[in-house]
Formats: C-alpha cells, sequence, structure tokens
C-alpha cells in the first residue's frame, strides 16, 4: 500500500522521532554543562494573597497563581531533577513516533492487514498506554522534589505532570491491534478451508 499521505507520513514521523531524540540528547548535555541557576515553577501558593494591590478596581480580589524559584549554584540533585522534569516526556515523544514510523513503514511493505502491522500497532499502544503515566510521574515527582529542596516546607512526594489522556489513544491502539491480528487470522482460516 504506497499511498502519498503514507509514505509521507512515515518520513514526516521518523524525521520528527530523530529531531526529538537529537532534542533529549541536546538538553541532557546543556543541562550537565550548564553552571547557572536552577529555577522551576510552582502552584502551592496558588491562593496566597498578594502583599501589593496590582488592581485598581474596586471589589477585585487578588490572588498569586505560580511561584517561580531559583536555586544558584545548585546540587548535582537539583541539577538532575531539574533534567527529570523535562527529560522524560521528549524521549516518550521521540519513542513513540519511531514506533508510528515503523507501522507506517509496515503497512507500505506488507499492507495495512497483516500479523506484522497488527503486532507493531500493538506495541505502539501499549508503549503509549504505559509510557505516558511513567513520563509523568518522573517528570512530577522531578519536579516535586526540586521544589521540596528550594523551599522545604511544602515537601515533595509522588506527583503526575503531564497530558495523561494519551493513555486512551494508546489503549484504542492496543484493542485496535488486536482486532486487526484477528480479522488476519480470520483471513487466513477462511482462506485455507476453500
Amino acid at each position: 500500500m504506497h499511498t502519498r499521505i503514507t509514505r509521507i507520513l512515515a518520513s514526516a514521523t521518523s524525521v520528527l522521532a530523530v529531531l526529538l531524540g537529537l532534542a533529549f540528547v541536546g538538553t541532557g548535555v546543556t543541562h550537565l554543562l550548564d553552571d547557572g541557576a536552577v529555577c522551576v515553577q510552582t502552584g502551592f501558593w496558588a491562593n496566597a494573597s498578594l502583599a501589593d494591590k496590582v488592581s485598581a478596581g474596586e471589589g477585585v480580589q487578588e490572588s498569586s497563581s505560580v511561584t517561580r524559584l531559583c536555586q544558584d549554584g545548585p546540587s548535582a540533585g537539583q541539577r538532575a531533577a531539574d533534567l527529570g522534569s523535562e527529560l522524560p516526556w521528549l524521549l516518550f515523544g521521540s519513542l513513540a513516533l519511531l514506533l508510528f514510523s515503523r507501522v507506517l513503514k509496515a503497512v507500505m511493505r506488507d499492507g495495512p492487514f497483516t500479523h506484522g502491522v497488527a503486532n507493531r500497532l500493538t506495541v505502539l499502544g501499549w508503549s503509549v498506554a504505559l509510557g505516558t503515566p511513567l513520563a509523568a510521574l518522573v517528570a512530577g515527582w522531578s519536579t516535586s522534589w526540586l521544589v521540596g529542596s528550594m523551599s522545604p516546607n511544602i515537601g515533595s512526594g509522588p506527583a503526575l505532570d503531564g497530558p495523561l489522556v494519551l493513555v486512551i489513544p494508546g489503549l484504542a491502539a492496543v484493542i485496535i491491534g488486536k482486532f486487526m491480528g484477528d480479522g488476519v487470522r480470520m483471513r487466513e482460516d477462511l482462506e485455507g478451508t476453500i
């Protein structure tokens, strides 16, 4: 099945996977070589009132929404936590796009309804369904630990940070892959009996 859109998507996803992989490596290297401050944002004080009034309107209530904390001369752990809040999503995106590219290349090579495509779609689905909460947990916990290291009264603990809704298309891909695999087996059984 050599349609133009399939070839374009396969090429585009391969290029995007490589670009995200390079962004993963580049971000890691630049953060490790950087000796500047490490900053993180927290919504812990989201409803704290402001010391100075910002608005001039009467009856307007003001509160802060996000607090930015920066640490000059961060420790190795703080630098690692700073990386842990960014790198998981870059790695996840790169791997997901690479797996999707492999699905599209299998479709171009063998056609859409084959065991290879069904298996690759199932692998892609499980990777997205399990990788999403894992990346969210690593990113969230890293951010939580970094905030806790700068402001000990907040504390740190497990947290999820990212779009967990990606679990749904991941599970959908698993189900569709299983349906496709069953359909291929049924077609092969029918071809064997005729």
